[in-house]
């Protein structure tokens, strides 16, 4: 073979190993930067590349090992060839220049270029990678496993597999979410759901002084009344005062009597169900739970002395996850009126998270649970008459003071006036 023709084949064979140089590189980046969660996804629909690709990741120290053994081989033997290269044309220092050009070109075109591709395009490269990464894996398994064990003895690698690689915590889940693409409305849904470990039935309760029930010692016409009268789904049933519940009567079952000539207490009481008592410090997710074990729709919050605080239901707490049933609160609840100085008319009795649900507002919830408790905290008097305060970015106005509570003030937020 004259020298023409060697020098093209070993230029032939320079560009082999600088193709399979780049392969292996861009094999090892694609898959190690493969997003494991849509490959177990595609795997369960019954992709077999992407269940070749999770194989390959499980053993990651044999996965690792063949791309590595390849990688160093086809690179050495480029080193040989290009040497013979540079001797052949620029004599004894061409293996000098042969280094320097190789070295330039293995970092631009077998090793920055491919990964850089295989980054961006991770599912493209590995797919297409795993088909060949397995048939080397299964022709030289007894290297692959002769490295693996000298590495692990030398280094005491822990090599198994774990699932808990692949858990994520829930502050992880809450940042994906963050960027996951998803409607608004699923994203809040979700993110909502992570937080219900955060907050307690108190916070959300329906306390004691705005429960509406049913007194034992009211007259029945008065009962009556009430139950005709109520939209409510479900209400206690109690004697003199709340703490002493009897039960929890469902106003369904209250149209079998209503109808009633002389109806009289005693009949009643035969529809009514023992109550169902819930501690006032108790998560929602737990509560929630809870709720689906015991089959009810409504428990009475109780504090550590046992007295009722409030009622928490089923829809208070599936109104944490979705939102309000309703439209816009502003708009709609009686106890929010906008004023068109930018203030908002408030009840005090309001809680502060139905108040930032529906104003998109941010007041404090670390303290008390109503604005009319939120204004005394902050003033820590009970005031005498009208009086105003800054909170933050909140301005607020008492307006209506009655049995040592807050029952009416207005509210704006200074950020907005000042926009």
């Amino acid at each position: 073979m004259d020298d023409g023709h060697s020098l093209g084949f070993l230029f032939g064979l320079l560009f082999l190993f600088l193709i399979g140089s780049a392969f292996f590189s861009a094999s090892e980046t694609g898959i190690m930067t493969s997003n494991r969660y849509r490959l177990k996804h595609q795997a369960k629909l019954g992709n077999k590349t992407s269940q070749r690709i999770l194989n390959l990741l499980q053993q990651p120290d044999r996965l690792i090992g063949v791309i590595l053994i390849g990688n160093n081989t086809v690179n050495n033997l480029a080193a040989v060839v290009a040497t013979l290269i540079g001797l052949k044309i620029f004599g004894d220092v061409g293996a000098s220049i042969a280094a320097g050009i190789l070295t330039f070109v293995m970092l631009v075109f077998c090793e920055v270029g491919p990964k850089t591709y295989a980054a961006s395009h991770p599912e493209r490269i590995s797919g297409f990678a795993s088909y060949i990464l397995v048939f080397l894996l299964k022709v030289i398994y007894p290297l692959v496993w002769l490295l693996n064990k000298i590495t692990n003895l030398l280094f005491q690698l822990n090599t198994q597999s774990s699932d808990k690689k692949d858990k994520l915590t829930r502050e992880e889940l809450h940042s994906i979410l963050h960027d996951v693409f998803l409607p608004t409305k699923h994203r809040n849904m979700l993110l909502s759901i992570l937080e219900l470990d955060n907050i307690t039935v108190n916070d959300i309760m329906i306390p004691r002084q705005e429960v509406v029930g049913i007194n034992l010692d009211d007259d029945i016409d008065d009962i009556i009344d009430i139950l005709r009268g109520t939209h409510h789904t479900r209400m206690p049933v109690y004697k003199g005062e709340l703490n002493n519940i009897v039960g929890i009567l469902h106003v369904r079952n209250a149209t079998r009597f209503l109808g009633q000539d002389n109806l009289t207490k005693s009949e009643m009481m035969q529809y009514i169900r023992e109550p169902y008592y819930v501690p006032e410090s108790t998560p929602l997710q737990a509560q929630l739970l809870q709720f689906q074990k015991q089959k009810r729709r409504l428990g009475l919050v109780v504090d550590e002395y046992g007295v009722v605080q409030g009622i928490v239901t089923l829809e208070d707490i599936l109104e944490e996850i979705v939102g309000e049933f309703t439209t816009n609160i502003s708009e709609n609840h009686q106890d929010i009126l906008p004023h068109s100085d930018g203030y908002f008319m408030m009840d005090g009795s309001l809680s502060i998270r139905d108040i930032n649900r529906s104003m998109h507002w941010e007041l404090p919830t670390d303290g008390a649970k109503t604005l009319s408790g939120l204004i005394l905290e902050q003033l820590e008097i009970i005031p005498d008459g009208m009086v105003g305060l800054r909170l933050d970015d909140f301005y607020i106005e008492v307006m209506q003071i009655r049995d040592n509570t807050i029952k009416a003030a207005k509210i704006k937020k200074l950020i907005e006036v000042e926009a």
